[in-house]
């Protein structure tokens, strides 16, 4: 990979789009996707979806600070603000000639969640900051003007205080450095125009200079400075190597829309082509380079509807358009987390299934009166709940003041090997399930109190004196920390978010049941006898494996017997968890989930009780492990909703793959539309749903090249499908496909 440096650079350059045959977009769908943005657009996402841009910014992956040849021997803060400094120098400026919003985060080492400079051929010293919402919604209501004026009030008030100030200067460094990239994008623009030959290409830019002139500093006064603004500061953050997520966009643009649609400034036609162009722009770190888990993995997820600080739902012209573009296109580097509740409006939810239906996996809703629940006994502040976004994925956090952090563990392992003795030389046994049970309370009690002494805040809350790593771009767009005067790991959020993560609990609950019919309720074989067999992976007893994989029902077939053993498997989790929410300025909040973790986890594991052998993939969250749910979407839904999620603040996710033949025509809308409604009014608390044909997915895997926009839900995300390794692919694919 190359670098950049001072006299060999990726130059500054307008890039054009060929005019080609009319695009069509893939859709497992019957129905069309329909064409509703300008033959320009879905050119240009067509390129980007092809990975050109992607694939150009990967080409070079550093900006070089080699010349900087005292750099190693500086202050941490010293090296983190020459290197934002250097970047907003020297990244390159991209324009493609039609596009209708400018920024974009050129440089490649930042797609890999790093500051993109290197000092002698080595990587530099700071990494990026994800699974955070940044306070969008401040730089669109006051300007970035306004955050320097609040840092330099700070300084005033801190400047004996050597510790605070120097942070303070930090932030100030920023703002200088978002400055000075924004004059270069404005000087650029207006070369352009100087150097166009037609009147109606130096309209163009023109127009570009004047939507961009005056934003993030100034708060945007039109919906198309309010898209600007949102864009070239996202893209300013990303090109410093984080990955923030976006929040809750249509509450932030709705207003500026409604009042420019109001007054003639936009037509609802000229909006949707902007907001399209935002979409696109998001795909420009799409390259097709293979990364096990997928492309698209960048966080950047929006939040669409839920309720204001009134108690009145949001949903909006914003809201519309985006359902609309999703419609449109396969873009899916945009997670969307929908707040869905019984104030959603219906066209917002028919709008949701008829983008749904197309596959991408892209929209997911949480069910919002239960997540606004689970914060307030969370203790959340009451003024701030409202406002409730995520991390990128789902997890559940305030925008632009939480410091979040989650810890997974594999709870089928841990009770494979502490509480079923597996690998004991049958050191525990059981004479009921009762006692069974009771141990699997004992262990998750002693591993959450473990937990909570090992993530505290001695150890999550760092000394500013000696921080190592400043992220100070980050703690710009962080609302607390410049009135804190520290650091975003210095404890200058309002929440230090620390989450603990099991995965495998429907795994743990159907071997529980599993245990519970073979040995106890029908005796087919004692607990010793089981644990020998689950050691040796099954081998001899063919039979009684197979018995035990398709004589009883499991988890995700609305069976109350192994839901009630899932619903008490969490509910142990959260008591044990929950026993102490917050200490000297941390909060515990609980989550389920895997994001994948299963393909790793799964060479680790024994056998599983419930029939599986040892190699085998299995659930993901909180969805059936694959292959023994077969009573429908409806069944999964039922059984799943029979835990209590009210204590689960962090939060977790239902994954449902539905088949594409159940969501034609508008018995398809509606279909989707019954889910969604029956998922929160029976109390689930995040859902993912997909439409895929896996017939299509095996034909991917064979000729990648053709369906290079394929998209499919993963888990927090979505990615092109063609970007999955192996095992990722076979785990998409092993999903069971649902009728509605």
């Amino acid at each position: 990979m190359k670098k950049l440096d001072q006299n060999e650079a990726m130059k500054d350059r307008v890039e054009t789009i060929e005019d080609i045959h009319p695009i069509t977009f893939y859709t497992p769908c019957k129905t069309p996707r329909p064409i509703r943005t300008s033959a320009f657009a879905r050119r240009y996402a067509q390129d980007a979806l092809a990975g050109r841009f992607g694939a150009d910014f990967a080409q070079y992956q550093y900006i070089d600070m080699s010349d900087i040849t005292d750099l190693p021997t500086l202050s941490p803060y010293d090296q983190y603000d020459l290197s934002i400094l250097r970047v907003a120098q020297r990244a390159p400026l991209r324009i493609v000639k039609g596009e209708l919003l400018v920024g974009s985060a050129t440089v490649g080492a930042a797609i890999r969640h790093r500051t993109p400079t290197t000092f002698d051929g080595k990587e530099q010293l700071h990494f990026g900051t994800s699974h955070l919402t940044c306070n969008f919604d401040r730089v669109l209501r006051d300007g970035l003007d306004s955050f320097r004026d609040r840092i330099l009030q700070k300084m005033e008030e801190k400047k004996d205080d050597a510790v605070s100030l120097r942070c303070l200067q930090s932030f100030l460094n920023v703002y200088q450095a978002i400055k000075l990239y924004h004059e270069r994008y404005l000087y650029f623009i207006n070369m352009c125009k100087i150097q166009a030959t037609s009147q109606e290409d130096k309209a163009y830019y023109q127009a570009l200079y004047d939507n961009l002139e005056h934003v993030p500093f100034q708060k945007p006064k039109t919906f198309r400075e309010g898209v600007q603004a949102l864009w070239f500061t996202f893209s300013f953050i990303r090109l410093e190597g984080n990955w923030p997520g976006i929040g809750r966009i249509d509450w932030m643009l709705g207003d500026l829309l409604k009042h420019d649609l109001n007054n003639g400034v936009i037509t609802l036609d000229e909006a949707r082509e902007l907001m399209a162009h935002f979409f696109i722009k998001g795909v420009e770190w799409c390259d097709h380079l293979s990364r096990g888990s997928g492309d698209a993995q960048h966080y950047q997820n929006l939040v669409l509807g839920g309720i204001d600080q009134t108690g009145n739902d949001i949903s909006n012209e914003v809201t519309r358009l985006i359902y609309e573009i999703i419609e449109e296109y396969p873009i899916s580097d945009y997670p969307i987390a929908v707040r869905y509740s019984k104030r959603t409006p219906d066209w917002a939810k028919e709008a949701m299934a008829r983008a749904m239906r197309h596959g991408s996996g892209v929209i997911a809703l949480y069910n919002e009166d239960l997540v606004i629940n689970a914060l307030r006994r969370m203790g959340y502040a009451e003024d701030e709940i409202w406002q409730f976004a995520n991390d990128g994925c789902w997890e559940v956090q305030i925008p632009g003041k939480t410091n979040f952090q989650y810890f997974p563990f594999d709870v089928l392992k841990l009770c494979q090997d502490k509480v079923f003795g597996l690998g004991q030389h049958g050191a525990i046994t059981y004479d009921s399930y009762e006692a069974l049970f009771d141990k699997y309370l004992q262990v998750i009690d002693e591993y959450l109190t473990t937990f909570r002494s090992e993530h505290d805040a001695k150890h999550h809350i760092y000394d500013q004196a000696t921080l190592r790593n400043p992220q100070s771009t980050v703690s710009f767009f962080e609302d607390d920390c410049i009135d804190n005067a520290r650091d975003y790991y210095c404890g200058g959020v309002r929440y230090v978010s620390l989450s603990p993560h099991p995965g495998g609990m429907p795994d743990l609950a159907n071997n529980l049941y599993a245990i519970k019919k073979l040995v106890f309720d029908d005796k087919k074989v004692t607990y010793p006898e089981l644990i020998r067999i689950l050691e040796n992976d099954w081998e001899g007893h063919e039979d009684l494996r197979l018995f035990a994989r398709n004589n009883y029902v499991y988890y995700g077939n609305d069976n109350d017997e192994v839901d009630t053993i899932m619903a008490d498997v969490v509910a142990g989790f959260i008591k044990a968890g929950t026993k102490e929410r917050r200490r000297d300025g941390v909060i515990w909040p609980m989550g389920i989930s895997t994001f994948g973790r299963q393909i790793e986890w799964k060479d680790q594991r024994y056998a599983s009780a419930d029939g599986f052998k040892r190699g085998d993939i299995l659930s993901g969250n909180v969805s059936p492990t694959p292959s023994t749910d077969f009573a429908g979407a409806t069944a999964i839904i039922k059984s799943c909703c029979k835990v209590d999620y009210t204590d689960l603040a962090c939060g977790t996710v239902l994954d449902i793959k539905l088949d594409p033949s159940c969501i034609n025509g508008e018995e398809g809308v509606n279909a989707i539309i019954s889910l969604m409604d029956g998922f929160t009014a029976l109390g689930g608390f995040f859902m993912q749903v997909d439409v895929v044909d896996n017939e299509v997915l095996k034909e991917a895997q064979k000729h990648p090249e053709n369906f290079q926009s394929l998209a499919v839900r993963v888990s927090g995300w979505s990615a092109r499908f063609v970007t999955l390794d192996e095992d990722w692919q076979r785990m998409i694919i092993e999903r069971s496909e649902q009728k509605v």
